[in-house]
């Protein structure tokens, strides 16, 4: 009877996490198939992208943001592999003014150098401090070159109501969500080992967002070694 009680809410825990992958796919798929969103400049040059679909948002005086996502990473050493198995993410924090009313809106980050990629994959990071962040620019004829992109580390859109742009998330934190790697792969592991070490295959749930980042963005620009493979 223990058992019985025990399983249903760890099977739904599962299944949260699955469905939260496979809306991953869906929201990055929807939003890099239409050219006038992110330049494809960008996310070739991206060593990470970090999907958030439906991250809840609530703002009165003081704005703050809770959502679910997943991580994945061009793998190995120098980033100029294939796309990675994914680290399950938590987007937290707040900021004053961020939006008026309460509703639910997909975030894209992208991640444009190893060393953010890296405090990303080991802990918690505050954007705008921990890592620069900036809102990334927008359309096939957007410059990839300003101030802003070339120094900030990540670069956040945002998706809400069908409207799509760059945002700010500064103030708030990213971090590896450990549980939910747990649940996802059946065992502990660290989200550096998943990405960088290749400690876990792709689950079937991650499988179509994997195989389209393949497609879309096979070769790491950033990396002039990439180009040469």
């Amino acid at each position: 009877m223990a058992l019985v009680m025990i399983a249903p809410p760890l099977l739904a825990d599962d299944s949260k996490e699955v469905d939260r992958l496979e809306n991953c796919g869906t929201v990055l798929k929807e939003i890099m198939d239409i050219p006038d969103d992110i330049p494809q400049d960008l996310i070739d040059k991206a060593e990470c992208i970090i999907v958030y679909p439906s991250v809840l948002k609530a703002a009165f005086i003081v704005g703050g943001s809770y959502g679910r996502g997943a991580m994945t990473c061009r793998s190995g050493e120098h980033f100029t592999g294939p796309w990675s198995a994914p680290s399950m993410m938590a987007l937290e924090g707040g900021s004053l003014g961020f939006q008026i009313g309460g509703q639910a809106t997909d975030f894209v980050l992208l991640v444009m150098n190893p060393r953010g990629a890296r405090a990303i994959l080991k802990s918690k990071v505050k954007l705008g401090a921990d890592a620069s962040a900036a809102a990334g620019p927008k359309g096939r004829t957007a410059s990839a070159s300003t101030d802003a992109t070339l120094r900030a580390e990540v670069l956040s859109y945002s998706r809400s109501r069908g409207l799509f742009a760059g945002i700010s998330l500064e103030g708030s934190t990213v971090r590896p969500d450990k549980d939910a790697n747990e649940r996802i792969y059946g065992k502990k592991l660290e989200a550096d080992a998943i990405i960088l070490k290749g400690a876990a295959p792709v689950p079937p749930s991650a499988q179509q967002m994997i195989a389209y980042l393949n497609r879309k963005s096979p070769k790491n620009t950033s990396d002039p070694n990439s180009l040469k493979e």
